[in-house]
């Protein structure tokens, strides 16, 4: 938040702290009432307003959805569903002047991007790529970097992707656990970027650094994180 603390995702509704250690999280009133249904993913716009996408525990195709926090401007917070029909909802994050934003619905192995200004909010999604390897469950957590490049984890993949705005793989960063899960630049100069894996259904003996955070200089620099504001 831009006055400090953090807005989050959790289960079946979006919570508000006003400190950086979350002490103070105090939940919104529930989105829905399906316990089948969980928040998963999300990121702030260039105008500060929170969207976070669900998916069904069971990962049942089309039952989730992407929302919209933002401030209603006497105090209180207007939660808004801006599309339904997705399945693993993944990945929020906008190139640097804003114009863009791109996004991951998992299981569709593709990355979206849509177009965005301040007066007609996101246009319609369309893929940047379809990322075509075997065995991966699909495109995971994303971000941008400071050029405008698309940082993607695969997950199943053992990989992070890095394409240009036209949709072209530039790079490639290889780890030794295949469930990739999330990826953002960090570090005082932002030139960083942290990787998040998962060891989850893994047995204990397979993939022993499944479940760590790993860290790379990939020699570009990341952007800040766009704050909420409310």
């Amino acid at each position: 938040r831009a006055g400090g603390g953090a807005v989050v995702g959790l289960e079946r509704a979006l919570g508000l702290a006003g400190r950086d250690d979350l002490t103070d999280l105090a939940p919104l009133p529930e989105v829905w009432s399906d316990r089948g249904i969980r928040f998963n993913d999300g990121g702030c716009d260039p105008d500060g307003r929170f969207y976070c996408g669900s998916m069904a525990y069971d990962q049942a195709p089309g039952a989730g959805s992407m929302f919209r926090l933002a401030a209603d401007g006497s105090g209180g917070y207007a939660t808004e569903q801006m599309w339904s029909g997705v399945t693993v909802s993944n990945g929020f994050a906008f190139s640097p002047d804003g114009s863009l934003a791109y996004y991951n619905d998992t299981p569709t192995h593709q990355v979206s991007v849509m177009d965005y200004d301040r007066e007609g909010g996101l246009g319609p999604r369309r893929p940047l790529v379809t990322v075509d390897l075997p065995d991966i469950s699909g495109p995971d957590g994303l971000c941008v970097d400071a050029e405008g490049y698309v940082w993607t984890a695969i997950y199943g993949g053992s990989v992070v992707h890095r394409y240009s705005p036209d949709g072209r793989l530039d790079g490639v960063v290889e780890l030794p656990v295949r469930q990739v899960t999330a990826c953002t630049f960090g570090g005082p100069d932002l030139d960083e970027l942290f990787i998040t894996t998962s060891r989850e259904n893994l047995p204990v003996d397979e993939q022993p650094q499944a479940g760590s955070v790993f860290s790379v200089k990939p020699g570009v620099t990341g952007q800040r994180t766009i704050a909420f504001a409310g």
